[in-house]
């Protein structure tokens, strides 16, 4: 049997390997690489949990530092794995520090690299996601993307090879948990949100749910006061997830201004997340993949940044961009509305593991 080393780092790597290692493993020996990327309790443990991931074969305890530091520790280690493992391939997901890592330790040791969500461009070379995927895109050998416009990205770089459409595996995820979800009523849900407590205010029966952790707009206190503000301003209660690295930020705004109309809470495990999306009012958030599964959801989606690689879910106001001002946040989640007419099922039917694999399966002998 083939054998294909896998690497993830972050919580949407884990939910995008689940849905492919429930069907690669079925023709593949894979070796699952957890860099430590994300490695809070939260964050982590329990997504391996909760969605049956299998256990990492390795654990790299790499944790948090600066971009060229965690990349660096990553790089070193992967590499180390490989050489031991010896693969006949290894798979990367997405735009993160350990995306990067894992392709160019592979790419170094001739060892095919595999990118799924390949093609993804914001066109903000800022971002240091943008750089990932641009870089990671470039040294793979087999690039699977999520949609139409993924595949002319890469196109225009003179990238044609080994290039496929097989839709998102996010979309699998999404659907096949999402039944899962739909096992339990709304009070067990609101029960497991007061049982991540940070505060206990009531929600209600209506809500928002709102993500914010990309260093653009938390790299000080100004943004995101700006950001709760409008938070705070909103008819509805805001149920705000608090990722562990910008915690003492939220916490020190929290002292200074007391808000109200905020629950804030810990990080929650993914199906407890697809419900609240599910039934929120709308989302907002400057993550990449809540964007995505709002779209899937039919959620509406304010976006907390300047540009988005998820152009397609832009049509028809589904996802509207916001500038992290007071002001145009609120405004944008106040007023607008969207045209359900445009939109389109872009991200496929559920079954890009399964075309991943059938893929896999011809070009790996």
């Amino acid at each position: 049997m083939k054998k294909i080393v896998t690497v993830v780092g972050a919580r949407p790597q884990f939910v995008k390997a689940a849905a492919v290692s429930r069907v690669l493993r079925r023709e593949f020996e894979e070796v699952l690489v957890h860099t430590g990327q994300h490695y809070d309790q939260n964050m982590s443990d329990i997504f391996f949990e909760e969605l049956s991931i299998p256990k990492p074969d390795y654990n790299l305890g790499v944790g948090s530092g600066s971009h060229a530091h965690q990349t660096a520790e990553m790089l070193m280690r992967i590499e180390d794995v490989l050489i031991k493992e010896k693969p006949d391939a290894l798979i990367v997901y997405g735009d993160t520090n350990s995306t990067l890592a894992g392709a160019l330790a592979a790419i170094k040791i001739h060892i095919p690299v595999i990118h799924i969500e390949a093609g993804l461009r914001s066109g903000n070379m800022n971002m240091p996601e943008e750089v990932n995927r641009i870089l990671t895109d470039r040294i793979s050998d087999v690039l699977f993307c999520p949609t139409n416009d993924a595949v002319m990205n890469l196109k225009a770089e003179g990238i044609e090879k080994n290039v496929y459409n097989v839709g998102d595996v996010m979309c699998d995820a999404v659907l096949y948990y999402g039944a899962q979800m739909d096992k339990h009523d709304s009070e067990y849900y609101k029960n497991r949100l007061v049982s991540l407590k940070f505060n206990r205010a009531q929600i209600g029966d209506e809500w928002y749910l709102a993500t914010i952790h990309r260093a653009e707009n938390t790299d000080d206190i100004g943004k995101i006061e700006q950001i709760l503000a409008a938070f705070e301003m909103l008819d509805r209660r805001v149920i705000f997830p608090v990722h562990p690295r910008t915690k003492k930020l939220v916490e020190s705004a929290v002292d200074k201004h007391g808000y109200q109309n905020i629950f804030f809470c810990e990080p929650m495990g993914y199906i407890d997340m697809l419900y609240f999306l599910k039934h929120a009012v709308k989302a907002v958030t400057d993550s990449g993949g809540l964007q995505k599964e709002a779209y899937i959801l039919d959620t509406p989606c304010v976006t907390v940044r300047e540009q988005t690689e998820w152009v397609e879910t832009l049509g028809g106001n589904c996802n509207i961009l916001a500038h992290p001002e007071k002001e145009d946040i609120y405004r944008k989640v106040a007023e607008t509305r969207i045209d359900e007419s445009a939109k389109r099922p872009y991200y496929g039917k559920g079954d890009a593991a399964e075309k991943i694999l059938k893929i896999l399966g011809g070009l790996i002998k």
